[in-house]
């Protein structure tokens, strides 16, 4: 069986509503985005990585670090869209779309997204991508984390910003927040391009809803690892704790 060429693609904005210029803050002694390029080449899982950015200061950073980075030509509603027009002339088979704000991203998550596609001989699968519970009030309430529902064979059914499901009965049933990091098949990326946004998606605000409204199968990863996002400037601080007591550790 032919090995599957394994691409990373890191779609870095400049803006962000909650915290502009978050990608290029500091990180000790080296910017966000920076951070996140070096941990997912260090996982040595893929072929190659890069930054996919529509900013000139991210493209120049990185390349004066060395890295690989793909300007965007066109504006992105998402980060798949920024990913699917950077992908047409890459040799790849399977494109994994690492959050350029999660510089800590752990191989162990990426090898089991890789290993969903490993296993799918029929080719049934056109992404994955993961969950991990969630059993706080505050957290399934909190519509900045998105909710996932699933069958029983971890295949998504849908993604919320709501409560899902609604819980008219306490039956232990157990919440997944969703978790952004991706795993596609590299067609699965074309034809979401040439795809127009729905009304689900629109509505909610989540791109993955695109691909359930056009029929696209997303197999869902459970994980009980942390995933440490920068969102706010209060993230980015936790950040810094987290990497220097694991310099000191």
């Amino acid at each position: 069986m032919k090995k599957n060429k394994i691409v990373a693609m890191i779609p870095a904005r400049y803006e962000a509503s909650r915290f502009p210029g978050k990608l290029m803050e500091d990180l000790e002694g080296m910017p966000v985005i920076c951070r996140t390029y070096f941990a997912t080449k260090q996982t040595q899982l893929f072929d190659e990585v890069y930054v996919v950015t529509d900013s000139d200061i991210i493209y120049n950073e990185i390349i004066k670090h060395k890295g690989k980075a793909i300007k965007s030509i066109r504006e992105h509603e998402c980060g798949s869209d920024r990913i699917a027009e950077a992908i047409h002339k890459i040799d790849a088979d399977i494109v994994v779309n690492v959050q350029g704000d999660e510089p800590f991203t752990s191989k162990k998550i990426l090898a089991q997204l890789l290993a969903v596609f490993e296993d799918d001989a029929m080719m049934a699968i056109d992404l994955a991508s993961i969950m991990t519970p969630i059993s706080s009030k505050e957290e399934i309430a909190n519509p900045n984390n998105v909710k996932v529902i699933v069958d029983n064979q971890s295949r998504a059914m849908y993604f919320s910003r709501s409560v899902i499901p609604y819980q008219r009965a306490d039956v232990g049933h157990t919440y997944f927040k969703h978790i952004g990091i991706y795993a596609f098949r590299k067609q699965a990326l074309l034809d979401f391009e040439q795809l127009p946004m729905r009304s689900l998606e629109a509505t909610e605000k989540l791109e993955c809803l695109r691909f359930l409204e056009y029929g696209k199968t997303i197999k869902m990863v459970e994980t009980q690892e942390k995933v440490i996002g920068i969102d706010t400037p209060e993230d980015l601080q936790k950040a810094r704790d987290f990497l220097t007591s694991s310099t000191k550790n």
